[in-house]
């Protein structure tokens, strides 16, 4: 293990540009950045790296002391946890805005924390502009002019913060404590809001690391966060909550979405969250789509099931109430899982396991496409069942990175039939040979005989084929042709002659 990086907080009320200073020191854009305040709520890392010295920075949400309110209140608690492994504060002020009474009262509070505590005086585009910072100087000795946006004034903040922190230069032994271990597993929790993403990356993480709020929409930033369990390290980054593109208004909601994807395009494994308790919905069929699309291999994740179950229960209930009355009063939208609640509701009771079937099949028809995730049943308010995810995720992303040697594929070609795959009107298919070309997920390359791609139900069928002797759990399997190219009728018939003189 690499030793932890000195850690820089920034922290301010909001909308004083915050975030625009992490992404400038971090060299990326993981903070989301409009003019609507508030946007940033749980705690967001990155690294920073100043001549050759590396140091880690925090984005933090904006602060409001006195705010009871769910989200505003949670975002002081997010922050509070932040400020208590910092090694430097920085508080971002608006010059423009002069000193206003909430800038000195989080200074106060910050001052009382005893840590290291610098002004970051935002919005001076200039020299000249310098004297703006005048009236801040009574919150701290240290007080920075600079342009969040436009970069002026770094050098000499980033020189200062530096030296004070006692960062290690280059060729000095204490290198980034952030660099990427090969072990690593990157999993990104995704589906649509309110279904439970924050709440099972705390679960995951042991710790309360995101916002958990009733309210959709909560998560904006994308937040992760490392675990380390059994020797390996993942790392979860939970995703604001997806949803139609009818239905995102707000520039920055909008950007959260894009951010999601983006952020799934990055990971390893997705674990799509999906709501048990209001069952496979459009908005998860769209979900699942993305994952798809994107080559991730994917854990569908039932959450909630303690509400299934109860909710279960409760019908099952009300149904052995009514005993005398019609079957249609009862119906619900899936035959099956009426017929099974109806069956149990004679003795008033529901199976576990008979449900789990049951749901598995609704889920299966929803996503056909993603026949080949496995599908859990948690609940992660209650933690029933979320232990087993971890030896999933091992699971699937051992299977993603599989390498089949081209020996061992081609001895597999030989003794499988892969004539039951055939369509009798079409030509049939041979197999020259097959290697694989890539992991990440499996793709290999077929030479056939073929002089068009294959039929994609056929590909299908290799597809299964290769799962049942390979394990492949949770991961997409891709395939590349080489067509045998056409010769032409001249051609053939001048190579004939040829061939005869």
């Amino acid at each position: 293990m690499t030793e932890k990086l000195p850690s820089v907080v920034i922290v301010g009320r909001p909308n004083v540009g915050k975030s625009t200073i992490f992404n400038r020191l971090t060299g990326s854009r993981r903070s989301i950045v409009t003019d609507e305040p508030g946007i940033t709520r749980d705690r967001i890392y990155g690294t920073a790296t100043w001549q050759g010295r590396s140091f880690e920075v925090v984005d933090t949400g904006g602060i409001v002391p006195d705010d009871k309110a769910a989200i505003p209140r949670e975002i002081l608690r997010q922050a509070q946890v932040a400020i208590e492994g910092a090694s430097q504060l920085l508080l971002v002020v608006d010059v423009r805005a002069g000193l206003t009474p909430l800038d000195s009262e989080l200074a106060r509070l910050l001052r009382r924390t005893g840590k290291p505590l610098a002004i970051m005086a935002n919005k001076v585009d200039t020299q000249m502009q310098e004297s703006l910072a005048a009236p801040f100087y009574g919150l701290s000795n240290d007080v920075f002019p600079v342009s969040a946006e436009h970069g002026y004034g770094f050098d000499t903040m980033l020189e200062a913060i530096t030296a004070r922190l006692g960062v290690a230069g280059p060729g000095q032994e204490d290198a980034p404590a952030l660099e990427k271990d090969n072990k690593q597993i990157n999993v990104a929790i995704i589906g649509r809001p309110n279904v439970g993403k924050s709440t099972m990356l705390n679960r995951l993480a042991g710790t309360e690391r995101a916002i958990v709020s009733d309210i959709p929409g909560t998560t904006r930033d994308a937040v992760d966060t490392i675990v380390e369990r059994g020797g390996r390290t993942y790392r979860f980054v939970d995703t604001a909550g997806i949803r139609r593109k009818g239905k995102t208004n707000l520039v920055a909601e909008k950007m959260s979405v894009m951010m999601a994807r983006r952020h799934l395009e990055q990971a390893d494994v997705a674990l799509l969250i999906v709501d048990a308790s209001l069952g496979v919905t459009a908005n998860d069929a769209n979900i699942a789509g993305y994952a798809e699309e994107s080559g991730r291999s994917v854990i569908i994740v039932m959450n909630k099931w303690d509400l299934a179950l109860q909710a279960a229960a409760e019908k099952a209930a009300r149904e052995l109430e009514h005993q005398g009355m019609k079957p249609h009063v009862a119906q619900s939208r899936t035959r099956k899982h009426t017929s099974v609640v109806r069956k149990k509701a004679v003795t008033g009771r529901v199976d576990p396991l008979q449900l789990v079937k049951d749901y598995e099949e609704i889920v299966r028809t929803r996503f056909k496409f993603l026949d080949y995730a496995p599908i859990v049943f948690v609940s992660a308010k209650t933690g029933e069942r979320t232990e087993k995810l971890f030896d999933l995720i091992d699971r699937v992303a051992d299977a993603r990175r599989r390498r089949i040697s081209t020996g061992e594929l081609n001895r597999w070609v030989s003794e499988v039939d892969l004539d039951r795959g055939t369509s009798p009107a079409a030509r049939r298919v041979k197999i020259y040979y097959v290697t694989q070309a890539s992991t990440s997920p499996p793709t290999f390359i077929l030479f056939t005989n073929q002089s068009k791609r294959l039929h994609f139900s056929y590909e299908r069928f290799l597809e299964n084929l290769l799962r049942k002797s390979f394990d492949f759990l949770g991961t997409p399997i891709r395939f590349l042709q080489r067509l045998k190219e056409r010769r032409k009728r001249g051609e053939s018939a001048s190579n004939r002659t040829r061939t005869a003189h």
